[in-house]
């Protein structure tokens, strides 16, 4: 498919409590290092081909960018080049959706996820790093084993009232979790991992988000099982069968897929690659036949056997 023309509007808007974005965004973890995976020893990136992907995104109508404090290499920040890329003024239609919860020491180490006690903090590392006064949209991210849920999202919900954020969110979330924090505060949005063949379990929890009227922003939509690290070894004839029919590449059905899951899907894939971010972008102009979708289905459905 043709791509040097489509822009974010493309794949059709929703709006993150009073805040409006095309739902096609941009993903910013892979920015700081050479490859996406967050590793303490990860080669950092080209600081000038980052920050020209960053505004060439905008340029294409994307106004969603997701990112995080804990997004860095050795010499690189994801919310630094957000900030030296896009600040200065901030455009006014961009959403910066940030992310708390993980930790990493400065060597970059993962160290334990931050308590109650430390997540102001982080929404202050992030507001700093951003140049910001306050954060359009932060998501707390948990771990399944996690205990003070209530509590972490508690003291999100006490910087919202005090102005510091605009909106909230919660990620790698149970239906049960997001009962839990929708009792405390509104909740604009859920990150979870999800995509074809990913999670199929999840299909009524997305369905449900949508019943709520909250955005659902699945997280490794395109690298599926290859998470951070990306796609991992060949693709299945049934998305290479519909990837051909559309004159479109494997990432774009993928992508497409997961925005005809609903219309308050969103997508953030990430790349540092000009030529991919225009593919990814134009994906959301790819509409997808009932045909497509059920054979697509079939493949979803097959890691649920």
């Amino acid at each position: 498919m043709t791509t040097e023309t489509i822009t974010a509007s493309a794949s059709g808007t929703w709006t993150l409590g009073d805040l409006e974005v095309n739902r096609i965004g941009f993903g910013a973890m892979r920015l700081p290092q050479n490859g996406a995976a967050l590793q303490a020893d990860a080669a950092s990136g080209d600081r000038d081909k980052a920050i020209a992907v960053l505004r060439r995104a905008v340029e294409l109508g994307v106004n969603h960018i997701d990112t995080a404090a804990f997004y860095f290499s050795p010499l690189r920040s994801a919310n630094e080049l957000i900030n030296s890329a896009l600040g200065g003024p901030y455009p006014d239609d961009l959403v910066i959706a940030t992310k708390v919860g993980p930790a990493r020491h400065a060597s970059g180490e993962w160290t334990a996820h931050a308590g109650p006690g430390q997540l102001r903090g982080q929404v202050e590392e992030n507001l700093r790093q951003l140049g910001r006064d306050h954060l359009d949209v932060v998501n707390l991210r948990v771990l399944p084993d996690h205990t003070e849920f209530a509590e972490r999202f508690g003291v999100l919900a006490e910087l919202r009232e005090a102005g510091l954020v605009r909106h909230l969110g919660v990620s790698n979330v149970t239906p049960e979790q997001l009962a839990e924090a929708q009792a405390i505060a509104p909740v604009v949005c859920v990150q979870n991992m999800y995509g074809i063949g990913v999670r199929p379990e999840y299909d009524a929890f997305v369905r449900s988000c949508g019943e709520q009227g909250i955005a659902f922003v699945p997280f490794y939509s395109i690298a599926a099982a290859g998470r951070e690290h990306g796609t991992a070894g060949s693709e299945s004839e049934e998305i290479l069968t519909v990837a051909r029919a559309h004159g479109a590449s494997p990432a774009q059905v993928r992508l497409a897929w997961t925005l005809h899951r609903g219309p308050h899907v969103l997508a953030i894939p990430g790349t540092g690659n000009p030529d991919h971010l225009a593919d990814n972008v134009a994906a959301g102009a790819l509409r997808l036949t009932e045909e497509d979708l059920a054979l697509l289905e079939g493949l979803h459905q097959q890691a649920a056997e």
